[in-house]
């Protein structure tokens, strides 16, 4: 019986890994190349709708974007020092975004910008420097060749279907981070930071309402370069992930009976139903039996926002 119970959470598994995504309406902003980057991604990124938000004169209200988008992908450029003197007024608009609950996902240039970084004379990215989930090394975008570690490949929806991913060194437009404690990282650069420690490639961050993912390229690279040259591997895969991750509120698929979603919980009790077909012990909901089964029984309660935790 349990071998058969592994087995089936195992088929569960791997179909949620590549359940097909919410679609998204996906806010591309940046102060430069939103357009083209909108453009190119929705020609190779299928499920969402990517609509261009420059901000290189004005920043919408936060009341627009809720309407408007369910992401937001936030970047930033120039041909120069590639830093955004609006940074601060859009960092904290985004923030504020975020804690509606509503998925935010950051790539290069941004962390040349973020306060923290000693290389330039960055202008900082306000409350949303709060809610990102790295920090910078000091330096920044490396503007060199930075290759995925696949063996730092953690399964995850933000990796499915990624084996590689780099960033030539003849742009190098990716790298310069570091994690900070609570962050989780699903992915690692090859090549350490300018510290000397590991830099994250993909990584995302939870608090409270807010879902911040950071993948560690540039997005807009093709205006740039050629891909399978400039930069290549699973690029588009990657990118993909993230708003599908997004879409979905930044919840990995539920997998019935997997013991890990315990101390995740559930979000609503339709979470838990599918969670139990596969879970063999009692349930007390509530103070009440709604599952029988092996003992002791799984104690849990109901918050008022009608998520599920263990008591």
């Amino acid at each position: 019986m349990i071998r058969c119970l592994r087995l089936f959470v195992a088929v569960f598994a791997s179909a949620a890994l590549l359940a097909p995504a919410e679609a998204a309406r996906v806010g591309v902003m940046s102060n430069n190349y939103a357009a083209a980057t909108a453009f190119d991604f929705a020609s190779r990124i299928p499920g969402h709708a990517f609509s261009p938000i420059d901000v290189s004169g004005t920043v919408p209200s936060l009341q627009d974007l809720l309407t408007a988008y369910d992401v937001i992908l936030l970047f930033e450029d120039s041909p120069t020092t590639n830093l955004f003197a609006g940074a601060t007024v859009v960092g904290n608009t985004v923030a504020s975004f975020a804690a509606a609950g509503r998925p935010v996902v950051i790539g290069s240039f941004y962390d040349q910008d973020r306060s923290d970084n000693r290389a330039f004379a960055p202008h900082g990215w306000g409350a949303l420097e709060a809610l990102d989930p790295n920090t910078t090394d000091g330096v920044g975008t490396s503007y060199a060749a930075r290759t995925l570690n696949a063996a730092t490949l953690v399964p995850h929806p933000l990796t499915a279907g990624v084996a590689s991913l780099f960033a030539s060194a003849g742009t190098g437009f990716a790298g310069g981070n570091e994690a900070k404690p609570g962050t989780t990282v699903v992915a690692w650069w090859t090549q350490p930071n300018a510290h000397g420690a590991p830099d994250p490639a993909i990584a995302f961050r939870t608090t409270g309402a807010a879902c911040v993912i950071q993948v560690g390229i540039a997005p807009n690279y093709a205006v740039y370069g050629t891909l399978n040259a400039a930069y290549g591997g699973d690029f588009y895969r990657v990118w993909q992930n993230a708003f599908d991750f997004a879409a979905g509120k930044c919840r990995a698929p539920v997998i019935p009976g997997d013991p890990g979603q315990i101390a995740r919980g559930w979000a609503n009790r339709a979470e838990l139903d599918l969670w139990r077909t596969a879970f063999p012990f009692a349930i007390i909901l509530d103070d009440t039996f709604i599952q029988s089964g092996y003992g002791p029984a799984l104690l849990l309660e109901t918050a008022a926002d009608g998520s599920i935790t263990v008591r």
